[in-house]
């Protein structure tokens, strides 16, 4: 990768991509060209991957989002690709446009870096009520979206803001399973190696420490302890770049509904269901991995303790 060019969505600073590769010792010439061919080398010799052809884009992009571990990127890509297998409801591939409740629920990744190459995330939850089917559509939603951050974007990690000042939260806690939103979250920090710096809550409610509660039951201590509960816009402007938000949210951007109105026809654009199809097939045999023993550490089956790592 020469260079890093904006797309339709998702823009960057000027400096994003030798910012990241000196970050990560990878400033001189040929040093991340070498560091895609180990990753390639060894996804070679994996008889479990039914997918083995991975863009040297893309590879890049997990090694850069794995810290510049060449290791920790090999881990990344045998969890997605098992987690796609053991979670196929989240992967689907489907026309978003059609699911009109989601509507309710306007969620997008935004498209300016903060200074320090942060990607902003913004959820905001109108639901009053929510109709079966919603929360799998909502994590399918999601989850198309780390797929095309994953295939395109280039950043620090991600700031999340998830707003419920109009939502209701005790009818949105009814809604959460604890064991699909402990699933998803392996699936974004495990999976996608999505590195969170911070999450703020927008509420005014005194149910929100409920929520808080609750996420803190699937999240681990580190990232729990990220949670910022905020009751205005401007207490949310100290910690997050008042600059890069949607208009409704004191910034520069579009408002977030219009934002994830085009977020959407981006996603469902048929190119990029192409390339979603493409990218379920990343899945594993089971029977075909390598000292295939019991493995309790990340609590599904499959051996990364024991990968082969050259």
């Amino acid at each position: 990768m020469q260079s890093l060019k904006n797309d339709s969505f998702l823009e960057f600073n000027s400096d994003t991509l030798q910012f990241l590769r000196e970050q990560y010792n990878f400033d001189k010439p040929g040093q991340i060209e070498e560091a895609i061919d180990l990753l390639e080398e060894w996804i070679k010799k994996q008889p479990h991957f039914r997918k083995k052809d991975f863009s040297r884009d893309y590879l890049e992009r997990t090694i850069i989002i794995s810290k510049g571990s060449v290791e920790r990127a090999k881990l990344k890509l045998d969890r997605i690709c098992t987690y796609r297998t053991l979670y196929p409801k989240f992967f689907g591939v489907r026309d978003l446009r059609e699911c009109e409740s989601l509507k309710d629920i306007p969620n997008v990744f935004l498209p300016k870096l903060t200074k320090e190459h942060y990607r902003i995330y913004v959820l905001k939850n109108k639901a009053k009520t929510y109709p079966s089917g919603l929360m799998n559509s909502l994590y399918q939603h999601f989850f198309m979206q780390c797929e095309y951050i994953q295939a395109r974007d280039y950043c620090n990690g991600l700031v999340i803001i998830l707003d419920f000042n109009e939502a209701n939260i005790i009818e949105t806690l009814k809604a959460y399973n604890i064991i699909e939103m402990q699933n998803s979250m392996d699936v974004i920090k495990e999976g996608y190696g999505m590195r969170i710096k911070g999450i703020h809550l927008l509420s005014q409610s005194k149910a929100i420490d409920a929520m808080v509660s609750f996420f803190k039951q699937v999240l681990s201590a580190k990232l729990a302890a990220r949670f910022v509960v905020h009751k205005t816009l401007d207490s949310m402007h100290q910690y997050v770049p008042k600059e890069n938000l949607p208009k409704d949210y004191g910034g520069n951007e579009k408002p977030l509904q219009e934002l994830y109105s085009d977020f959407i026809d981006t996603l469902t654009k048929p190119d990029f269901q192409e390339y979603i199809k493409e990218m379920n097939k990343a899945t594993t045999d089971e029977e075909l991995r390598i000292a295939k023993d019991e493995n309790q550490a990340l609590g599904v089956p499959g051996t990364f303790r024991t990968l082969n790592v050259d």
